[in-house]
């Protein structure tokens, strides 16, 4: 952490404008780091008098702290922590034994590791919509094939391929892209307390997933339960494409002249 530059953003807010244009120039050179700045100092004014919580819960940021909030609750609620927290319960009911559910567990790890790389080579050339909407699109079918499984008693092998669809669908989109695009989507005058709120809301639905699974289970079965998370996925779908911009190649300070109503 200590290699780590302080945020420029946060350095010119306070006034430390040499440090903030010194971190923008090791960015991307001296012709970035005058553009990059100016636009900075040119917000900076427009919020100077209007910042923290009464902005953001301001019905200018109503649309953008929408978007946030929906990403990170809809992170948790596609359900693929389920996969990780009750893998036991899932592959059990799946007719595994103890030491293939170990296994089981530690290929699903494997994969879960393996596809996040995936992601960080495509975000930025696939773009972060895109693969939200591939995270998204692609767990609600999946979802459709696990409950069909379930439902139709289908155990052994071909459970724990789609099992292994889902996670690896999930590590390359919505795990590592969902904290991208919320990092990038918050104006600068709100950033951290909308992070904090976003975060929040995230480990809060959370903790409802991880509560409610064996309700779920206990009630409608294992088939049962992953079809109404692939409906919460299609749900996530729309929602993405019809209120998720691209980020992929803008700058903040663009991202936010376009997301926050003046």
């Amino acid at each position: 952490s200590f290699l780590i530059p302080e945020s420029p953003r946060w350095l010119a807010m306070r006034g430390k404008h040499d440090k903030a244009i010194a971190v923008l120039g090791k960015i991307g050179g001296v012709d970035y780091a005058e553009n990059e700045y100016r636009q900075v100092r040119e917000l900076e004014q427009e919020h100077k008098n209007n910042g923290g919580l009464k902005l953001l819960f301001g019905s200018s940021m109503r649309k953008v702290l929408i978007i946030g909030v929906v990403l990170a609750v809809f992170q948790q609620w596609c359900g693929i922590n389920v996969i990780f927290n009750y893998a036991q319960e899932i592959f059990s009911a799946a007719g595994y034994g103890v030491s293939d559910i170990l296994m089981n567990i530690v290929i699903t790890g494997v994969i879960n590791v393996v596809f996040t790389f995936v992601a960080i080579f495509t975000v930025d050339k696939l773009g972060r919509r895109a693969l939200l909407l591939i995270g998204a699109g692609g767990l609600t079918l999946i979802y459709l094939l696990m409950g069909a499984a379930y439902y139709f008693n289908v155990s052994g092998i071909l459970l724990l391929i789609i099992v292994v669809l889902a996670i690896a669908c999930y590590a390359m989109s919505l795990a590592p892209v969902m904290w991208v695009v919320v990092s990038e989507i918050f104006p600068n005058a709100v950033r951290g307390a909308a992070m904090a709120v976003a975060t929040f809301a995230l480990w809060s639905a959370c903790f409802i997933l991880t509560y409610t699974f064996p309700l779920l289970n206990s009630t409608l079965g294992a088939a049962g339960t992953f079809w109404i998370y692939g409906m919460i996925c299609l749900a996530g779908f729309l929602f993405i494409w019809k209120r998720v911009p691209e980020t992929k190649g803008k700058s903040l300070e663009e991202i936010e002249k376009e997301l926050v109503k003046e």
